[in-house]
């Protein structure tokens, strides 16, 4: 294993929350730039998970992508797309300027959900909620018989927890004791058109998990020093239960006119408006 596949406890949680606010700065510039909708609302609720995942809790070197012994990540989530392009080019997967000036064009490797035959270096091709968690099962307990110590992790809305899918793999994540699986929930309460509790009634949510035989832990989603310590507690990949890390997250975090708006779901930003997100997202940072 190459000395960049490992992961990198070097890095701190202040150095973390920098690489999670450039993160958004970028992502809000991007959403600038496009002339079409991006669904910003979900990007933002998952912008601090992804720079911890990729910049401190995945195993993976962007020089080496084959390379047998990375750890897998499935967005199930997957029109949170463009947050994971962006996280992955600030590990240095991917050129930023590149996804900005190509994003959601024809035969773009950038598009609204991401593509893996495309763009090298994503693992499954998702976009309709439901699906990506099963693949990452899949992927999981095929390292498991494989005798691999590799993890697979995927990053799941909570509002595609109402798919039927979702709940038959974790079944099987269980009965096969995927200890190599983990499961991130972006728990915004929140779907594209309502609040997600109007339509399908999810809670007891972290009991749910739990019934069904999971590790379970549950944090703010938004605090570096959670995401850190999650990671760090999760138990060895050859354990007999998969994780779930329910993160309670808010859909727009940062951006005052965009936190909790079903508005923000998707859209894009006009020059007046970006300069008013980024001034937000800069007052917020100070605040926490």
């Amino acid at each position: 294993m190459t000395t960049t596949t490992i992961r990198r406890p070097d890095v701190s949680v202040e150095e973390l929350e920098d690489l999670s606010y450039e993160l958004k700065v970028k992502l809000l510039k991007l959403c600038g730039s496009y002339s079409g909708s991006v669904h910003i609302g979900g990007d933002l609720s998952v912008a601090d998970m992804f720079t911890a995942l990729f910049q401190y809790g995945m195993r993976v070197d962007p020089s080496d992508i084959a390379n047998p012994e990375r750890d897998r990540f499935v967005l199930s989530k997957g029109h949170a797309a463009v947050a994971m392009y962006i996280a992955m080019s600030i590990r240095g997967f991917f050129d930023y300027d590149e996804i900005v000036r190509t994003y959601g064009q024809l035969d773009s490797a950038y598009g609204m959900h991401p593509c893996k035959v495309q763009l090298p270096g994503v693992e499954a091709s998702t976009g309709s909620l439901g699906h990506g968690m099963p693949i990452a099962t899949g992927m999981a307990l095929h390292g498991k018989q494989a005798g691999a110590d590799h993890r697979v992790f995927t990053i799941v809305g909570d509002g595609e927890t109402g798919e039927g899918s979702i709940w038959e793999a974790a079944l099987a994540a269980r009965s096969n004791e995927l200890g190599n699986l983990v499961v991130l929930v972006d728990r915004n309460h929140q779907l594209m058109t309502s609040m997600s509790e109007d339509r399908v009634v999810l809670e007891p949510y972290v009991e749910k998990w739990a019934a069904f035989g999971w590790n379970v832990m549950e944090i703010d989603g938004h605090n570096m020093s959670e995401l850190v310590g999650a990671i760090d507690a999760l138990p060895p990949a050859d354990s007999n239960r998969p994780t779930a890390i329910i993160c309670h997250t808010v859909k727009g975090k940062g951006v005052d006119f965009m936190e909790k708006n079903i508005g923000w779901h998707a859209g894009s930003l006009s020059q007046a408006d970006l300069e008013r997100a980024l001034a937000s997202l800069a007052a917020s940072r100070k605040e926490s």
